[in-house]
């Protein structure tokens, strides 16, 4: 009974996935994904409940668990891709022979009318405005309040008010403002944004924090079946290089590239760097809104390259990193951070330490260079003696009164 059920679930979980694949292409026509998507629902509805496991068994079926989990994801991803199909094919249809949102989008001569998601972006407040004219209030989410260090150096960086002209250029523009405002924080933090190279690692330190590490990221890390510390540290630094590359990219074939990292630090079913096990996939909690914070935040910082160009979003993410991860791999100071963790290591008792941390001086140039091919068993054991690592939001706190 069993595998005849985990039979019925990895075949709808199929069927899900092609059913996505056909809404996201253009091969087959609106009406016919409509019905796929009416076909799938049905085939996912008739799966009977999951059976009961004899009283001699493990109550606690971690297969079964994780194939649901797969397929919930994969009808999820399939809902999501035939109604953006069949929204935008119900905007074409009723567009007038000479639609007036080619104007809008600078359609090149001869556009056909017919648009996509990726030409359509009615900003984060439309639909307040779109609901409020059928009669629903919904009220506004507050920006994120800024650390109080953090909004104290952005504070010095311009006058208290904006005239009109000022205020719409802000409204228009994701961060108005960001080389002067970007540029007082990297100083206050002893970073020189003229760099370059110095700017485009603290900005991929930066991206990595902002999009993988903080947020949902703490959820996973926590529960009982988490990730360790030194996995998280080991996956970071892989994430890191990753980062950087997509950026370098970003520099010349556009911030569209930097849906190549997001491919990678929110992949489910990725084993993590180090010589870890983990994968995202085995753990079901706040994985979807893991998923998605990933895709937002490195979505923000495309939307920064393309409003304000390449360099304001590195400087938005430097100056993040500069903030939260100052001593980070990557960073300018990693390298003293490396010298104080050697010198305590000397002083330690290794001798149930992996065997990796040995030798000091391949230690050290493997901290240096790339950590995560230490291990995460290494890693875990050096974070553990609170010697050096990748720490998570509650480290900013501390980091801030120290500043202050």
């Amino acid at each position: 009974m069993r595998e005849r059920h985990l039979s019925r679930l990895d075949s709808v979980r199929q069927a899900a996935e092609a059913v996505a694949a056909l809404a996201e292409g253009e091969d087959t026509e609106a009406l016919r994904v409509a019905w796929l998507l009416v076909s799938l629902e049905s085939a996912h509805t008739w799966i009977p409940e999951a059976p009961d496991p004899p009283a001699s068994m493990d109550q606690e079926d971690k297969e079964l668990r994780d194939e649901a989990f797969r397929l919930d994801l994969a009808m999820i991803t399939a809902r999501e891709a035939v109604a953006e199909r069949l929204a935008y094919h119900v905007i074409n249809e009723a567009q007038p022979e000479d639609p007036e949102m080619c104007a809008e989008f600078e359609c090149p001569e001869g556009c056909s009318g017919r648009h996509d998601s990726s030409h359509i972006d009615c900003g984060p407040d439309a639909v307040y405005e779109d609901l409020a004219q059928h009669g629903i209030t919904v009220n506004q989410p507050e920006p994120e309040p800024l650390a109080p260090l953090l909004k104290a150096l952005l504070g010095k960086a311009g006058a208290e008010g904006t005239g009109a002209a000022e205020g719409a250029e802000a409204r228009r523009s994701p961060l108005a403002d960001i080389e002067e405002r970007a540029s007082v924080v990297l100083e206050h933090f002893g970073l020189d944004a003229a760099d370059p190279d110095v700017l485009l690692s603290a900005a991929a330190v930066g991206l990595v924090y902002d999009a993988w590490r903080e947020g949902p990221l703490e959820v996973i890390h926590a529960a009982d079946d988490g990730p360790s510390d030194g996995e998280v540290f080991a996956q970071s630094v892989d994430l890191y290089r990753r980062a950087r590359a997509a950026l370098v990219a970003a520099r010349d074939d556009g911030p569209e590239v930097l849906s190549a990292f997001v491919a990678v630090a929110s992949d489910v079913d990725l084993t993590w760097a180090g010589g870890s096990v983990f994968r995202l996939r085995t753990h079901s909690e706040a994985v979807p809104e893991f998923v998605r914070h990933v895709d937002d935040r490195v979505w923000f910082t495309a939307e920064v390259m393309r409003e304000q160009g390449w360099r304001a979003g590195l400087l938005h993410r430097a100056a993040s990193a500069a903030f939260k991860a100052p001593a980070h791999f990557g960073m300018p100071g990693w390298r003293n951070s490396v010298a104080s963790a050697m010198e305590r290591l000397a002083l330690l008792d290794r001798s149930g330490a992996p065997a990796s941390l040995a030798d000091l001086g391949a230690v050290q140039a493997a901290l240096l260079e790339a950590p995560d091919r230490l291990g995460a068993d290494a890693l875990g054991w050096i974070s553990h003696e609170t010697l050096i690592g990748f720490d998570g939001p509650e480290a900013v706190a501390h980091l801030e009164r120290d500043t202050l």
